[in-house]
This record gives structure tokens, sequence and C-alpha cells, in this order.
């Protein structure tokens, strides 16, 4: 009996944690994933580095909201909810922080690039300055 309820409790907590990843609303992607996304029209390309590191080089045609700013919550909300938004950072780690903010803002496709720009350019894929 204790053995069936472990096996129970168990898929218990595998369906819950499967259906939390699959409802989350948010998919790390790959630079491959992420040249395929850009193709879209409706898609919202966001760097959440500073603008010290924005103007060092970036993905083309993506608008700078800093992630380290105090209206940072202010600045997301400017994004069209209703469109796709890919999120990016020098390595990931911020741009993974920001996307849980677009999520608990109510955006629903939101895409993760995996390895930040560090990737990106890893990749051979180029960057764009001012």
């Amino acid at each position: 009996m204790k053995k069936l309820l472990i096996v129970f409790g168990l898929i218990f907590f595998f369906v819950i944690g499967c259906k939390g990843q699959l409802e989350s609303g948010i998919k790390d992607i790959s630079v491959e994933e992420m040249q395929s996304l850009l193709k879209i029209d409706d898609v919202q390309l966001v760097d959440v580095r500073t603008p010290e590191e924005f103007k060092a080089g970036y993905i083309a045609n993506a608008q700078n909201i800093d992630y380290y700013s105090p209206t940072i919550d202010e600045d997301i909300l400017k994004l069209d909810k209703n469109k796709p938004v890919i999120v990016y950072c020098r390595s990931g780690k911020r741009s993974r922080d920001c996307s849980e903010k677009l999520l608990e803002a109510g955006f629903q496709k939101i895409y993760n690039l995996e390895g930040g720009i560090i990737q990106w350019e890893h990749e051979g894929k180029e960057i764009t300055n001012k």
C-alpha cells in the first residue's frame, strides 16, 4: 500500500510539474530557432542589457529595455501583449528573469535566447552597432 501511494505521489508530482512547464508561456530557444522566429513580422525583439552594452552591439531590429532600470515594469508594458516577444541579454540570465516579468504581466508567447548575445556571436551571427 505504501508503494502504491508513493507511485501515485510521484505521478501526481510529475503531471503537475509538466503542466506548469507547458503553461508557463516561456520557451528557451536556440540561435537557429530565433532566426526562424525573426522572420515573423509580428515578433518583438527585446535586448535587456544596459544601454552601454546595447550601444556596443546588438541584434538587428532589437529594442533596448534595460533590465536594471527602475522603470522596467512600466517599460515592458509598452510592448504588445498580443505579439510574440523574444528576449535576450549577454548570457541568458537577465533575459530569463525578464521573461518571468513578462509572463506575470500577461504576455503569452515569450522566447528566451539561450546563451544570449554571446551565443549569437559564437555561432557567427551578425551584430549591429549604431
